[in-house]
């Protein structure tokens, strides 16, 4: 099956994702550890899309944030990865920053995403090696390359047993506040990555995160011109534990030499 093909079954699936968020309530919602919600229509988005891609393509895997992995042929390196509703905590709330975020992964490399951001009426689309898309506009990252001047989004802090690793979060918040224009925590990174994609933030930083919650964004701000490196500066991939996605060269470059600087823990 052609990406092209692949594609329309991916925007077909987080068209039937969109629907379910806008047009039910949250539900049932319950912490599946400390602090960290999720929702009856976390499940009911996952389950739909899983059923809908186990439907059209069968031979290919799939890993979702709340029921983990299932489906696909022993052969095939292809998987799904989908985060159901990234920034749950929002959505929850009627905060409208919440997205549905769905790649496909060849073995550890993204070849095509799509981000919906289902209350803002947008939603983005890549194939890799031709472009980043929001709608037919085609993407391109902000032209900013002096951090003074920068929006840098940050990734949401931990929960849980990790919530000791805040301190290191903090650390790297106060020395960006000291150097950058302004800091963002929106609380979803797919909606993060899709804005350095769109030019809105000129960076994205997380020190942690989970394959569902960047890989399409990643190729996303990839193919709008952006630079994506892990924690110390080596290549972002499926097994990244830390993102690192900037508008330019120059502005990864300092970012990543700063979380160097600092010291942090790399399990961090």
């Amino acid at each position: 099956m052609t990406l092209d093909a692949l594609l329309r079954i991916a925007l077909g699936a987080v068209e039937r994702a969109a629907s379910i968020v806008r047009q039910r309530r949250p539900g049932v919602i319950v912490e599946k550890a400390d602090r960290d919600l999720v929702s009856e229509t976390d499940l009911s988005v996952e389950r739909a899309v899983r059923a809908f891609l186990r439907e059209q393509t069968p031979d290919i895997g799939f890993v979702g944030e709340e029921e983990g992995i299932g489906g696909g042929s022993s052969g095939s390196d292809l998987v799904w990865t989908l985060d159901p509703t990234d920034g749950t905590s929002n959505y929850v709330r009627g905060l409208p920053l919440c997205a549905i975020s769905l790649a496909l992964v060849d073995g550890a490399s993204t070849v095509l995403g799509v981000i919906d951001l289902p209350f803002l009426d947008s939603r983005y689309r890549t194939v890799v090696g031709r472009g980043a898309y929001l709608g037919n506009t085609r993407l391109r990252t902000s032209r900013t390359r002096d951090l003074r001047e920068a929006i840098v989004a940050v990734g949401e802090y931990a929960t849980g047993n990790d919530a000791a690793k805040n301190l290191d979060r903090l650390a790297l918040t106060q020395e960006l506040a000291l150097r950058v224009q302004r800091i963002r925590m929106l609380g979803t990174a797919a909606l993060d990555l899709a804005w350095l994609a769109e030019g809105k933030v000129d960076a994205a930083v997380m020190l942690s995160n989970k394959p569902w919650d960047t890989l399409a964004g990643v190729l996303l701000a990839r193919e709008a011109g952006a630079f994506v490196y892990g924690r110390s500066g080596e290549s972002h991939d499926a097994d990244s534990t830390a993102t690192v996605a900037c508008a330019n060269e120059q502005l990864a470059t300092e970012i990543v030499a700063l979380i160097t600087s600092l010291g942090l823990p790399s399990t961090s």
